[in-house]
């Protein structure tokens, strides 16, 4: 198994998801992670959600990384697809803006309809910087093999499940959202790449610098 290190000093971070929850569902313990060890500047974009869904996201983003920038769109939830071009447009946007040096987004594998075409048209906004495609566990079963891992420490393993529960009350009631749920798999992630707990990712390409 072979480290790789993200580069020291301050970190611009773009996180985005289809839906308000999804950000720090799927990588809350690597935004734990980053934040308590560098200068991290993070904007969270999310492309649906009701007034009261985006309330909960702007606590959930302070909570996970103080000081970050939100984005949010109201567009209908499971209806993306037929908003193609207001997903486009918006990620156009924002990459004229922005240009980070990370980007946090969902899997092109993903089942769900939304999260896949987010997913989709991230490459053609951003050509230059590291993508990693994040997990989120689901009803439909499409967790698949990762090709990279986040170690997460046990005490922002639990922080992160925590800061769910306190910043997502609309979502508590929902018979998949529990402790051990989200525990279970940064721990099988963390089986996976000889850590305690982690969570995975996908890059679809990267560039190798050797160096002198």
């Amino acid at each position: 198994m072979i480290g790789l290190a993200v580069p020291s000093g301050p970190l611009d971070v773009l996180c985005l998801g289809a839906h308000p929850d999804d950000i720090e569902i799927a990588c809350g313990g690597t935004l734990l992670e980053l934040a308590a060890r560098r200068e991290l500047r993070a904007t969270f974009a999310t492309m649906t959600g009701t007034p009261e869904r985006h309330e909960e996201a702007r606590g959930a983003a302070e909570a996970f990384v103080p000081g970050a920038t939100l984005r949010q769109l109201d567009l209908p939830d499971g209806r993306l697809p037929e908003h193609w071009g207001a997903v486009k447009a918006a990620l156009e946007e924002l990459a004229q803006e922005l240009r980070p040096d990370l980007i946090l987004c969902p899997s092109r594998d993903d089942s769900h309809q939304d999260h896949r075409l987010v997913a989709e048209l991230v490459p053609t906004a951003w050509r230059d910087a590291l993508v990693l495609e994040y997990e989120i566990p689901k009803w439909d079963g499409d967790l698949g093999p990762v090709t990279h891992y986040v170690p997460v420490s046990a005490e922002n393993a639990r922080r992160k499940v925590d800061l769910l529960t306190a910043s997502y009350p609309s979502q508590v009631d929902r018979d998949w959202w529990d402790d051990e749920m989200f525990l279970g798999l940064m721990r099988l992630r963390g089986v996976e790449c000889r850590a305690r707990y982690a969570e995975g990712f996908v890059i679809r390409k990267a560039v190798l610098t050797l160096g002198e």
